[in-house]
């Protein structure tokens, strides 16, 4: 495949790409330029409550974030030329994993899109700055990635299936930056990702397609610092109809209030780690058992993948606690060397996404395409 470039640049390798990068998440903004694999800014903020109780949707935070990007793109110096933008993939229909040209109806169906998140920003605001140098603009991996084989689909209630929500960007950035420092490509391998952060997924990669995951988002698989993971169906169903809580209430019971954070008050992994090394309750046991929850995952995904993955990879924000990779370890690195590579990532991984469309190891896929022809 020849490279992306721009209108007007000549590649002859006199200078790096130059690669822009927008992460807009629920209260902050997080950029960076890129040339080549190094960063070489990178800026960002929290965005108060204050600000945005305002928006009643998050697409109608597009101008305050745009204004936001330019007013710090211009206090550092930052000039609009660029080789890609690449931004956080929002809440599409569900996708095969990879890097996707932003186009006119990719912009459309996030606009109108169901599911309501600031995510949906991110290929708006990457077209916005690419169409003024002339550049691609791109999203990569975006949380909807549907990859699953079709008896993961199943869940023993017709009309009812299970769903692919997941930390896709980060799970598979890693598990090509994995497949590369091995000498292999991540299409010809299988590993088991574990992003653990303030949800767990954790995804059976199998030649480049992930091929099962728990829904990170809904509540299914690990529980984790603020999300419920799988509960007992009955019960849930008895709470649901107990009269005590409305629709709302559970859903937060599930996804914001639940995990750790139900447990201890706190969703701070740092404090509940430090606790939970000292002895602390109910810390020690309710982190030891949020591990044990993410190891039995682990273990189905060993199942699903038939034992062939080369590595069991951990990423995400718990990650760097030794507390937690200690206790982790010591359950399953019987099926499959353990490798850590922590933090969120995004940052970095929407770059290196970009950086491999631009010289040719990965091709770009249409979105129009891909919605009319169902692949």
């Amino acid at each position: 495949m020849k490279p992306i470039t721009d209108n007007n640049t000549c590649r002859d390798g006199s200078r790096p790409y130059r690669i822009f990068v927008i992460n807009p998440g629920a209260t902050s903004t997080k950029l960076a330029l890129y040339e080549n694999d190094r960063a070489v800014w990178m800026s960002g903020a929290h965005h108060s409550a204050a600000d945005l109780v305002r928006f009643h949707r998050s697409t109608e935070q597009y101008e305050y974030r745009m204004d936001f990007i330019r007013r710090r793109m211009q206090a550092d110096g930052i000039a609009v030329g660029f080789d890609a933008v690449i931004g956080r993939g929002g809440l599409l229909s569900p996708l095969p994993g990879g890097v996707y040209r932003v186009d006119e109806k990719m912009k459309r169906d996030l606009l109108t899109a169901e599911m309501d998140h600031v995510c949906n920003l991110g290929a708006l605001l990457a077209d916005e700055l690419a169409q003024e140098c002339g550049c691609p603009a791109f999203i990569a991996d975006p949380v909807v990635v549907d990859e699953m084989q079709t008896v993961a689909r199943y869940t023993g209630i017709p009309g009812m299936m299970r769903k692919s929500v997941f930390h896709a960007l980060n799970s598979k950035a890693m598990a090509r930056q994995y497949a590369s420092k091995a000498g292999q490509r991540y299409e010809d391998i299988s590993v088991i990702v574990a992003h653990m952060g303030g949800g767990i997924s954790v995804s059976a990669h199998r030649r480049g397609m992930v091929i099962d995951v728990n829904n990170a988002l809904d509540g299914e698989g690990p529980f984790s610092t603020e999300r419920a993971g799988t509960l007992p169906a009955g019960q849930l169903v008895d709470l649901c109809f107990s009269g005590k809580y409305t629709m709302k209430q559970i859903k937060k019971m599930i996804h914001g209030h639940g995990g750790l954070m139900a447990y201890t008050g706190t969703n701070d992994m740092i404090t509940i780690a430090r606790r939970a090394e000292d002895g602390d309750e109910p810390c020690r046991t309710v982190l030891d058992a949020m591990l044990y929850t993410v190891a039995k995952q682990i273990g189905a995904m060993h199942v699903a993948l038939h034992g062939e993955e080369k590595a069991v990879i951990v990423t995400g924000g718990i990650a760097y606690s030794d507390y937690c990779m200690k206790r982790l370890k010591a359950q399953i690195d019987f099926l499959a060397p353990v490798v850590v590579m922590p933090g969120e990532n995004e940052i970095n991984s929407l770059a290196y996404n970009a950086l491999c469309v631009l010289t040719g190891r990965i091709e770009p896929k249409d979105y129009s395409e891909m919605c009319r022809t169902g692949r």
